[in-house]
């Protein structure tokens, strides 16, 4: 999905008359700040782009559907940001994609400056999926795994 600036927005909506608001919100969801739907829009545009189910990232992530489809509707908000993280390598996201995905859940990016984040970045520039393969990049640079079992009180 290509993500539109918000120049371009900007540009699209000088033109727009009031009646083609309904329109333009349509079309544009996706790129539009939305505290609850927002993340749910992209996380689904995202894997409907890549052909992955839900229900596939839920199992790759290790967590019930039940518990997992609450977290992406924003039903139930985390405040563990590798859980997040973790649905999104579940997902195959890329980094831009994971940083959108962060963003748009209220948290903070992944940071290069930050070390435990430049392995993720690592691993994620470098196609690791497998949840156990960072695990073990993390484990063995001395940073806590990704992985730690996740419940529904988070």
């Amino acid at each position: 999905m290509q993500e539109i600036l918000t120049d371009e927005l900007n540009d699209i909506l000088e033109n727009t008359h009031p009646e083609q608001i309904e329109n333009y919100l349509k079309e544009n969801h996706m790129h539009l700040k939305d505290d609850k739907k927002g993340f749910y829009y992209y996380f689904k545009d995202v894997l409907s782009e890549k052909r992955i189910k839900l229900k596939d990232v839920y199992s790759f992530a290790g967590l019930e559907e039940s518990y997992g489809s609450k977290l992406i509707t924003m039903e139930k908000h985390t405040r563990n940001r590798d859980l997040i993280i973790t649905l999104c390598i579940a997902g195959h996201f890329s980094l831009k994609e994971t940083n959108r995905a962060l963003k748009l859940y209220g948290m903070s990016e992944l940071y290069a400056k930050e070390a435990r984040d430049a392995c993720l970045i690592v691993a994620i520039n470098n196609r690791m999926y497998r949840l156990c393969d960072i695990d073990d990049l993390l484990a063995q640079n001395g940073f806590s795994i990704l992985t730690a079992k996740h419940t529904a009180d988070e």
